[in-house]
């Protein structure tokens, strides 16, 4: 399973992208200008970003480059762009770019160039094993322990679960949730998160272990081995 950051402006082509990489069991998050792009490659941990060169919002595909490369940022870069000359590929290479593919593209060929850059740049002993307490997940064989003892989940519970420990101490929202792991626009009168996170929770936090998948009311959910926030209630769900 992949984390997938696609910043690009063209709403048919990314929900192209999203959709055939969700198949896959991958999970996708969408930007569609530059400046939020950029805010989220600096914020998060990506496997890897599927970049458009011209973007709105002041901030292009060269600028997030060369912003994340001068900051130590070493996520792989795929540019997918129209410009196809010799020069427009260099450019995007010399800026930081892993690697360069033009459109109009085959969905398979760009899948085997991430998963090329992700093998070349991934760290496997940090990638494969998520751990939060005794909690371990590993996205190769998408096998769960807790302390010690395997824990079955179903593929969307899996997604949830990694999506939760990548984001670990920190608050997820149910749009973030249903976004990135469902791929659809927040309905407020939707409780399939709330539903799919009690479930969630009745795997991991049963059997007397101590809470770790915790409710922040009014924000979303929190995965945490620290105390919990004071507006958590862990058993509300």
């Amino acid at each position: 399973m992949w984390q997938c950051l696609i910043i690009e402006d063209d709403q048919a082509n990314a929900r192209y992208l999203a959709n055939g990489l969700k198949e896959l069991g991958h999970v996708v998050t969408i930007n569609g200008d530059g400046a939020s792009g950029l805010d989220s490659a600096m914020k998060d941990h990506w496997d890897i970003i599927i970049l458009d060169r011209i973007l709105p919002n002041n901030v292009d595909g060269l600028t997030i480059l060369s912003t994340l490369r001068a900051l130590g940022k070493n996520t792989p870069v795929l540019v997918l762009s129209a410009l196809s000359a010799v020069d427009d590929r260099v450019d995007g290479l010399r800026a930081g770019g892993d690697d360069y593919l033009v459109k109009p593209f085959s969905f398979t060929e760009l899948v085997a160039r991430m998963d090329a850059l992700i093998r070349r740049t991934r760290d496997r002993s940090d990638a494969e094993e998520l751990r939060v307490a005794d909690l371990m997940v590993n996205i190769t064989t998408q096998k769960v322990h807790r302390g010690g003892t395997p824990i079955n989940l179903q593929p969307q519970e899996f997604r949830l679960l990694v999506y939760l420990i990548l984001n670990a101490h920190r608050v997820v929202t149910r749009t973030m949730l249903l976004e990135t792991i469902w791929g659809y626009s927040f309905d407020p009168q939707s409780n399939v998160i709330d539903v799919q996170v009690s479930r969630l929770r009745r795997k991991i936090d049963g059997a007397g272990n101590r809470p770790l998948i915790h409710t922040i009311r009014g924000a979303g959910y929190m995965l945490s081995d620290q105390h919990a926030p004071a507006k958590t209630a862990s058993a509300a769900q």
